[in-house]
């Protein structure tokens, strides 16, 4: 309940244009420890980097809620040349995509532009032997979100394409079950929006159990999972699953946040582990940086450090 409260408070904080002012005029310094850059090729880069210790890298062109189907379509193209450039680099290219960003709710020529945006990215990523995730958002969006990555995953498979579900939803493991028949791959997160107690577990030790629940549950549907927390303790209880189930390495991987517990990430990699931290970037950091700032106390008194060094 304290972690709720403290959320709550700090993603209010952070919602006011005047506190949004305030952090933008101290410029992106504030933001470079969770957000890679402000353009495509800095994330590159910080992939590089990162693969020098086994590390691998999914990148994320930030920015959600996109209002216009030109604008939506703009950052299509923009997610479209980064798979390029990634490829041109020699990467894989794993990206993570809100379908927000790319229209969805929004109908051109009788169809969600967000679905149809989405067919192209999938398949500019499948043309590279490389994989798309559709990020999930706040609790609305859920049922819409699900439906477009099974037509996705209908049309492209689910080696190219995954989707996200957060554990602090009363529904997830309900939708969960749900999407078995299509063996999808899932990245399993706790959860980062506001949302109300009438769809959200207000309480972490529920929270938490719920995580290792749908993780155990993935991972015994024979599906490949990606276990997304920095929590130790569920880490350490997902290695003693496996080793106890005879789940191989293969079958799942641990995914971390960029800037956050490196030292944990290099550790996992040097164990033998699939790591994959996840990489954002663009001139649209603040919501994803508010949200980073709302998960501990620690992080706010970073940013407070970072303002009063002006």
């Amino acid at each position: 309940m304290i972690d709720q409260i403290y959320r709550k408070a700090v993603l209010t904080v952070s919602g006011q244009k005047f506190v949004e002012d305030l952090v933008r005029s101290r410029g992106f310094g504030l933001a470079q420890r969770f957000v890679a850059g402000e353009d495509s090729a800095s994330a590159i880069r910080a992939v590089q980097e990162l693969e020098k210790d086994g590390i691998l890298g999914n990148l994320d062109l930030l920015g959600e809620f996109v209002a216009s189907p030109e604008r939506a379509n703009e950052f299509a193209e923009k997610v479209l040349n980064l798979l390029d450039e990634a490829h041109a680099a020699g990467l894989t290219p794993y990206v993570s995509v809100k379908l927000s960003s790319v229209g969805q709710g929004q109908t051109v020529n009788g169809e969600d532009l967000g679905l149809a945006n989405a067919r192209r990215i999938v398949g500019r990523a499948k043309a590279y032997g490389g994989f798309v995730c559709l990020d999930m958002e706040d609790h609305p969006r859920v049922d819409v979100t699900l439906g477009q990555f099974r037509t996705l995953v209908n049309e492209f498979g689910n080696a190219h394409v995954g989707t996200v579900l957060q554990s602090y939803l009363y529904r997830t493991e309900a939708d969960r079950d749900s999407l078995d028949d299509l063996h999808p791959n899932l990245r399993i997160v706790k959860g980062a929006y506001l949302e109300p107690e009438t769809v959200a577990m207000p309480d972490k030790a529920d929270v938490d159990a719920s995580y290792r629940r749908l993780v155990y549950a993935q991972m015994k549907a024979g599906n490949y999972v990606n276990v997304a927390t920095h929590d130790e303790s569920i880490i350490e209880d997902v290695k003693h699953f496996v080793l106890s189930h005879g789940i191989e390495r293969d079958r799942f991987e641990f995914q971390m946040l960029y800037g956050v517990r490196r030292d944990l990430q290099r550790e996992l990699a040097a164990q033998g582990y699939r790591v994959r931290a996840y990489i954002p970037y663009g001139r649209d950091w603040y919501p994803y940086f508010s949200r980073r700032i709302a998960e501990r106390p620690a992080n706010v008194m970073f940013v407070l450090r970072g303002m009063l060094r002006g």
